[in-house]
């Protein structure tokens, strides 16, 4: 079985907020001691870093799941819970995260690149924090919010120095083995290489004193064929790791044997790298005769080497270090070394109706203004229609179209909706038990009853 695996997936589960604590001081003497429950903990976020000492995504293809750990719930005494433990995802660097609709969500480049997958939940207010003049003992508390969960799709493309293109078959396993310590499966058929290969080329001082010497990766890609580009074979598993290569270095058969001229293959490769992404045929490269010790007709189109009797090597290996050297400075002109941190964008409130006539009102906003222990107590209740107005979740559903008497869902809360009624006179002497929750559903704009309640008399 293959070490390497350049696509995989990840499933990201943030912690889950902690509760808030519903708790009044009861002390010796004291006959009213307020309200004193604490604040429930965060929840871990799961955190995506690109890690140059990451090679591939082996480690997610039998075990995608990484899950941070939960807040703690708050306690009396205004204690408030522990956050939940952040959980970091290491991977390769030039690692694309895609969703799963392959919508690509984030790019990690460059090395220390970091991204929150998914943000754990906030923790819930004990009731000590509803504490005001005319609240003088809140009976309620939040809940803690759910930490986000994703699926995500994972591709890795390679950050080589220098990729080696060709035909199956060519050498290319052959030379990276001649060059560096990689060592590829090597065999006289094709498509014998299925994964690309990485090994470290050092130029200059072979004993490897410091500063003596140049090194630079070079990417073994497996062979690729005539309509490579429109996906025949396995083209673009194989061409997307060519996209970040500095220099590329293209290999043609130069053997009696090889049934197309050098001429020939050189015309197919470039076409199908241009077809793939236009910009690589910008990029510097080396054209390489392979196999020239079995030509005895050289006139000079490529660069000759043996990767048998060691002809040409060297001074191949001098050449591409060359242009490794000048790209890399190229880059360090163009960009910085500031390593990127990205993080999730806010989620916007936003109204939709069902096929059955239920408006719901999405978005992570809304749903925190209603994450309440007891949603039918009215000092909750009012507080969760004053913070759905302070969002403009009124003036949405209006503009929505929402109508009187239509239901509104918000998360584990579902409400009838009633525009201003205090003009409609509302006569307490008719109405013998008028609720705290039954004057909001008539003053205000989002009617706070719940749906499943019985109608008071």
């Amino acid at each position: 079985m293959s070490s390497f695996v350049d696509s995989a997936q990840l499933h990201a589960k943030a912690g889950d907020g902690g509760a808030g604590c519903v708790s009044f001081r009861r002390e010796a003497h004291v006959a009213k001691g307020g309200p004193d429950g604490g604040d429930g903990g965060r929840g871990g976020d799961v955190i995506v870093v690109a890690d140059p000492n990451a090679a591939s995504l082996l480690g997610f293809r039998d075990h995608p799941f990484r899950r941070a750990t939960d807040g703690e719930h708050g306690t009396s005494k205004r204690q408030h819970g522990s956050r939940g433990k952040d959980v970091v995802v290491q991977v390769p660097v030039g690692t694309q995260v895609f969703d799963a609709e392959g919508n690509l969500v984030v790019d990690l480049a460059g090395a220390g690149d970091t991204w929150v997958a998914a943000q754990g939940g906030l923790g819930g207010q004990g009731n000590a924090r509803f504490l005001s003049n005319r609240r003088r003992a809140p009976a309620f508390a939040e809940q803690g919010e759910a930490g986000a969960e994703f699926w995500l799709n994972l591709e890795l493309k390679l950050q080589a120095d220098v990729a080696l293109i060709g035909f199956p078959n060519v050498g290319k396993s052959t030379l990276i083995a001649r060059v560096s310590a990689a060592r590829p499966k090597i065999a006289d058929y094709p498509f014998t290489t299925l994964v690309p290969n990485l090994g470290v080329v050092r130029v200059g001082n072979r004993q490897g004193r410091p500063g003596d010497a140049t090194e630079f990766v070079m990417a073994d890609i497996p062979g690729l064929i005539e309509g490579a580009a429109e996906g025949r074979g396995l083209g673009h598993d194989f061409l997307r790791h060519v996209e970040r290569a500095r220099v590329l270095c293209v290999l043609l058969d130069a053997s009696p044997l090889s049934v197309q001229s050098p001429r020939e293959q050189e015309l197919i490769l470039l076409r199908e790298l241009g077809d793939y992404q236009a910009d690589l045929l910008e990029r510097p490269r080396v054209i390489v005769e392979a196999r020239s010790d079995l030509s005895e007709d050289r006139d000079g189109y490529g660069f000759p080497i043996s990767s048998i009797t060691g002809e040409g090597i060297d001074a191949l290996v001098s050449q591409l270090a060359g242009l490794v050297a000048e790209a890399r400075r190229d880059e360090a002109e163009r960009q910085t070394n500031a390593i990127v941190v990205h993080r999730p964008i806010p989620e916007e409130i936003s109204v939709e109706r069902d096929h059955v006539g239920v408006w719901h009102v999405l978005g992570r906003p809304a749903l925190r203004a209603v994450r309440f222990h007891d949603l039918t107590d009215d000092e909750a209740l009012a507080e969760v229609t004053s913070r759905l107005k302070g969002l403009g979740v009124d003036r949405l559903l209006s503009r929505a179209g929402v109508k009187d008497g239509d239901i509104v869902s918000i998360g584990p809360l579902q409400l009838e909706w009633w525009r201003d009624m205090a003009g409609f006179g509302l006569d307490r002497g008719e109405h013998h038990r008028t609720t705290a929750r039954e004057r909001l559903a008539r003053s205000g704009r989002l009617g706070t009853r719940e749906v499943d309640d019985d109608d008071e008399e």
